[in-house]
C-alpha cells in the first residue's frame, strides 16, 4: 500500500467508493439480520403466559442472564454480554456496557486488542510494533496513545499512572489472567471516574478451591522470534485460597531492527472468608518491561521499506510494583467494599534528540525518567429500600489517591547514543499529585421503568516545582492549581418485554490539563503553555436484550459533545476547539445450531458490531476538520464454532475506513497524517488433545495456534508525530498448555 498514492482531500474525505458501500451495505444487512430474526423467533416461539385472577405489578428486570461475580480459570463460564442493573456495590441500569467475555473464544495470544475487542464497536486499537503497550480510545474522542482518555481498572482499581495528572497506561493484565473486561461507554462511567471515553475494567480469574493444589503451563511460539509462557499454582478449602500467576513474553516483532520487546510478571493473590457475610482479600503483583522503538517512516520510505527502522538506540522500560488488600461484608441487598492500594512505578526512556516526521537529525539521547509512588482508597456502599411497592437501591463512595512523581531529563554528549545516563541534567522537578472523589447514584424502578440519577465531585490538586530547566534557569516554574468539578448524569430503562429493554442516559465528564503537559518528555512532540480543561455531554438512547437462548443484540444512537478538546495539529498537542462526534451503534450474534437443534454441546456463532460515526470540528482553529483516530466505519463480524469443553475455532475479520491521525488533517509533501482504510482477517483455534490421569491427578492437555492477519495486509493504524508506525504483516503461532 502506497501512501503517495492517497489523493484523499478535505472535500473528499466523507465520500467512499462503490466497492466500499457495498461491503458497508453488506455489514448493516449481516448486523441487523440477526436482530430481526431473534426477535421474531422469539415472539412466535413464546405463547403468552395464561392469564391469572390475580394481577401482579410488572417489574423491571435483569436481562436474561446474571454476571458471575467471581470464576475461576477452569469455570468456562461464558457471561454477559450486558451487565445487570446491579453487580456488587456498582449500579449499571441506563448505561450503555459491555461484557467482553474471554472464554467465548479460543485463547488469545500476546494480548490482541483487535481480537478481544471483535464483538465491542466503537472500541479503537492503535496497534503498536510491539505488544507491551496499550493503545485504546473509544468513538473518536482523542488520542488513543497509552490509552489516555479511558479509566483503565484491574477489578475496581485503576493501574494508570495517575488518574488526572498522568493519564497513560504502560501495563495492562496478561490476557491469561483475565475471564473477561467490563467496559462502561463515555460519561456513563462516573462511578469510576470523569475520563471522557468511559471505563475499562479487567475482571481477573479466583482461585479454584475445590482442591488444594492445582497447576496449568502454557508455552506459546510463533512468528518473529515471539516466546510466551503463563503459568498458575492455585487451590484452596472452604475458608481460604490462593493463586499465583507467573507470566513471560519476548520477541523481535517484524521491523528490523530495534524492535524487541520483554516482559516479565508476577501476581499472587490470596483470599479468605471471616465468615459467611465478610471476606478479606489481598494481592501484590511486580512487573518489568523493556522494548525498544523502531520510529515511524516517512512517506517515501513507508512505500518502498515498511518494515525498516528510523531509530536504533530509543528504549522504554517499565518497573512496577503493586500491592493491595481488600474488605467486604455483607449480602446482595446492603454491601460494603473498600480497597487500599501502594504501587511504584519508574518508566525509563532514552530518544534520540532531533526527531521529525519519518526523520532523525540528532546526534544525542534524551534520558528520561519518572517514578510515580501512590496510595490509593477506594471505598463504596451500597443498600436496598422498599419505595412504595417496589424496590430501590442506593450506593455511594469516595475515591482517593496521593501520589509522588518527581521526574528528571539529561542529555548525551554529542555523539553518544549508548548511554544510559546522560552527561547533562536539563530538567528535574518534584510533582505531587492530590485526586479525590465523591460519588452516589440511586435507582429507583417503577414497574417496568428504572431512573438513576447520578452525581460525582472531582477534587483535584496539582503541584510542580521545578529545580533545574536549562531553558529558563532564571524563572523555574513553582505551582500549585487544584479544581472542584462537580459532575451528573442520569439513567433510564424500560422493560419492553421478551427480555428486551430500552435504556437512556445523559452524563457529563471533563478532562484537566496535566502537569506533564508542562513540559515535553520527548520525542517530537510539543506542548502549548496554556490548556483548558476540555468539558464533555455524552447522550445515548438504544434497544437491547436477548430475546432468545441463542440470539443478542444490542442498537443505540449516540452524541457526544466536546469542548476545548485536546488534540494534535501536527506535532503539537494543544486546544482544538469544539468537536461533535455522533452516529450508530449496533451489535449482535446468533447461535446457528441452537436455533436449530436447540440448546447442545455445539454452537455455530456469528457476530457483528459495526459503529458508524460522523464526527467534525465545530468551532476553533480546525473547524470543518475530522478529529483525529474517528473512522466513519468500523465492522468488526465472524464466526466462532466450538463443542463445549472440546474445541474452539473463530474467524475474526475488522475493517475501518479511512480516518485521519491528527486534528489537522495534515497531508503535504513531508508528512501524511491520513490512514487508510484496511482490512484484517485473524484465525485462531484451541483444541483439546488429551485428558486423563496424570500421577493419579486428572489432567488435561491443549494445542494452540492461530495465524493474525490471514490475509497479509499492509497497513498502518498508528502515525505519530516521528512518522508512520506500520503495523504487522502475516504471523503465525502454535502451543500447548497443560492443566493438572
Amino acid at each position: 500500500m502506497n501512501l503517495n498514492n492517497n489523493t484523499c482531500t478535505m472535500n473528499q474525505r466523507n465520500k467512499i467508493s462503490m466497492r466500499e458501500f457495498s461491503r458497508l451495505r453488506t455489514a448493516l444487512i449481516v448486523g441487523i439480520t440477526p436482530c430481526i430474526t431473534a426477535i421474531s423467533w422469539g415472539q412466535t416461539n413464546n405463547p403468552p403466559a395464561p392469564s391469572t385472577t390475580e394481577t401482579v405489578p410488572a417489574q423491571a428486570a435483569d436481562l436474561a442472564e446474571v454476571v458471575v461475580t467471581a470464576e475461576t480459570m477452569s469455570d468456562g463460564i461464558v457471561q454477559g454480554p450486558f451487565l445487570p442493573d446491579v453487580v456488587g456495590t456498582s449500579i449499571y441500569a441506563g448505561k450503555k456496557t459491555s461484557v467482553i467475555d474471554f472464554d467465548a473464544m479460543p485463547q488469545i495470544q500476546n494480548d490482541n486488542y483487535r481480537q478481544a475487542f471483535s464483538k465491542t464497536p466503537g472500541l479503537l486499537t492503535s496497534e503498536v510494533s510491539n505488544s507491551s503497550l496499550l493503545s485504546l480510545s473509544y468513538r473518536g474522542i482523542g488520542d488513543p496513545h497509552e490509552s489516555q482518555n479511558l479509566m483503565v481498572l484491574k477489578n475496581g482499581i485503576p493501574f494508570v499512572l495517575d488518574p488526572l495528572g498522568y493519564s497513560t497506561v504502560y501495563f495492562a493484565p496478561p490476557f491469561e489472567s483475565v475471564d473477561r473486561l467490563e467496559f462502561v461507554s463515555g460519561g456513563a462511567a462516573l462511578l469510576y471516574g470523569s475520563q471522557p471515553s468511559g471505563a475499562l475494567n479487567y475482571i481477573t480469574h479466583v482461585p479454584d478451591r475445590s482442591t488444594p493444589f492445582k497447576a496449568t503451563t502454557q508455552h506459546i511460539i510463533g512468528s518473529n522470534d515471539l516466546y510466551s509462557t503463563f503459568s498458575t499454582l492455585e487451590g484452596g478449602n472452604d475458608k481460604s485460597g490462593y493463586l499465583l500467576n507467573l507470566d513471560h513474553r519476548s520477541g523481535d516483532s517484524f521491523r528490523r531492527r530495534n524492535s524487541d520487546f520483554e516482559l516479565n510478571g508476577a501476581e499472587l493473590s490470596l483470599f479468605y472468608d471471616i465468615d459467611d457475610r465478610q471476606k478479606l482479600t489481598a494481592t501484590i503483583e511486580c512487573y518489568d518491561a523493556d522494548h525498544g522503538e523502531p520510529g515511524g517512516r516517512s512517506v517515501a520510505n513507508y512505500a518502498s521499506d515498511r518494515i525498516g527502522n528510523l531509530l536504533n538506540h530509543d528504549r522504554v522500560r517499565l518497573d512496577r510494583l503493586f500491592g493491595s488488600i481488600g474488605y467486604e461484608v455483607g449480602d446482595e441487598s446492603a454491601k460494603w467494599i473498600t480497597k487500599a492500594w501502594a504501587s511504584d512505578v519508574v518508566r525509563y526512556s532514552k530518544r534520540q534528540t532531533g526527531q521529525g516526521f519519518g526523520t532523525v537529525t540528532g546526534n544525542q539521547l534524551d534520558i528520561n525518567q519518572h517514578t510515580y509512588y501512590t496510595l490509593g482508597l477506594d471505598s463504596r456502599a451500597l443498600i436496598d429500600y422498599q419505595l412504595g411497592e417496589n424496590k430501590s437501591t442506593f450506593t455511594a463512595g469516595v475515591t482517593a489517591m496521593n501520589i509522588n512523581a518527581p521526574i528528571f531529563l539529561e542529555r548525551t554528549a554529542a555523539g553518544d547514543l549508548t548511554s544510559d545516563r546522560g552527561a547533562t541534567i536539563r530538567n528535574k522537578s518534584e510533582r505531587d499529585s492530590v485526586y479525590a472523589a465523591l460519588f452516589a447514584e440511586n435507582l429507583f424502578r417503577f414497574g417496568r421503568f428504572t431512573v438513576t440519577p447520578a452525581v460525582r465531585l472531582e477534587y483535584n490538586k496539582q503541584s510542580i516545582d521545578e529545580q533545574v530547566n536549562v531553558n529558563r534557569p532564571a524563572n523555574l516554574f513553582d505551582d500549585v492549581r487544584s479544581e472542584v468539578v462537580p459532575l451528573g448524569g442520569i439513567g433510564a430503562t424500560f422493560d419492553s418485554g421478551n427480555d428486551t429493554e430500552i435504556y437512556a442516559n445523559v452524563s457529563s465528564s471533563y478532562k484537566p490539563p496535566t502537569y506533564a503537559d508542562a513540559f515535553p518528555l520527548g520525542g517530537a512532540d510539543t506542548f502549548s503553555e496554556n490548556l483548558d480543561a476540555g468539558r464533555l455531554v455524552n447522550s445515548e438512547i438504544g434497544f437491547r436484550g436477548r430475546p432468545t437462548s441463542w440470539s443478542m443484540f444490542d442498537a443505540s444512537l449516540f452524541h457526544i459533545s466536546y469542548d476545548n478538546r485536546f488534540g494534535r495539529v501536527g506535532s503539537n498537542f494543544q486546544n482544538v476547539g469544539e468537536s461533535v462526534n455522533q452516529g450508530f451503534s449496533f451489535t449482535s450474534e446468533i447461535d446457528f445450531y441452537d436455533m436449530i437443534h436447540g440448546e447442545s454441546e455445539l454452537s455455530v456463532i456469528w457476530y457483528s458490531a459495526y459503529q458508524y460515526l460522523d464526527a467534525e470540528f465545530t468551532d476553533g482553529p480546525v473547524k470543518g476538520n475530522t478529529p483525529q483516530y474517528a473512522p466513519e466505519h468500523m465492522l468488526r463480524t465472524g464466526l466462532i464454532v466450538q463443542r463445549d469443553g472440546k474445541w474452539k475455532i473463530a474467524a475474526m475479520l475488522t475493517h475501518l475506513s479511512q480516518h485521519w491521525a491528527d486534528d489537522a488533517n495534515t497531508m503535504n509533501a513531508t508528512a501524511n497524517w491520513s490512514i487508510p482504510s484496511y482490512t484484517v482477517l485473524d484465525i485462531t483455534a484451541e483444541a483439546q488433545l488429551w485428558s486423563g490421569q496424570f500421577a493419579g491427578v486428572h489432567s488435561t492437555l491443549w494445542a494452540l495456534c492461530g495465524i493474525n492477519n490471514a490475509l497479509d495486509e499492509e497497513y498502518t493504524s498508528r502515525i505519530r508525530a516521528n512518522g508512520i508506525d506500520p503495523a504487522s504483516d502475516r504471523n503465525y503461532y502454535i502451543g500447548i498448555r497443560a492443566e493438572f
